[in-house]
């Protein structure tokens, strides 16, 4: 699945225009590598999103394409958030 579409589906980002703006940007990264709204995403990937106010840091741990906004936060594990 592509970053930018996860990055929607999972909620941690309204639109999915958002999240492709984010990572042209730069401020997406997987496993330590800026990445393109294209980037293909596999369950296990650390990404980390800046903010202007601080940084969100999560593993992915299952990709579907589509899911009720209860159950968007069991698609990661956040790790860190600054």
């Amino acid at each position: 699945m592509r970053i930018d579409k996860f990055l929607k589906v999972s909620r941690i980002l309204k639109r999915r225009t958002v999240a492709g703006d984010a990572c042209k940007a730069g401020k997406v990264s997987v496993n330590g590598r800026e990445v393109k709204p294209a980037y293909s995403l596999k369950p296990g990937d650390v990404v980390e999103l800046k903010f202007s106010a601080g940084a969100l840091r999560f593993r992915v741990l299952e990709l579907k394409e589509t899911v009720k906004k209860e159950e968007a936060s069991s698609l990661y594990e956040i790790l860190a958030q600054d």
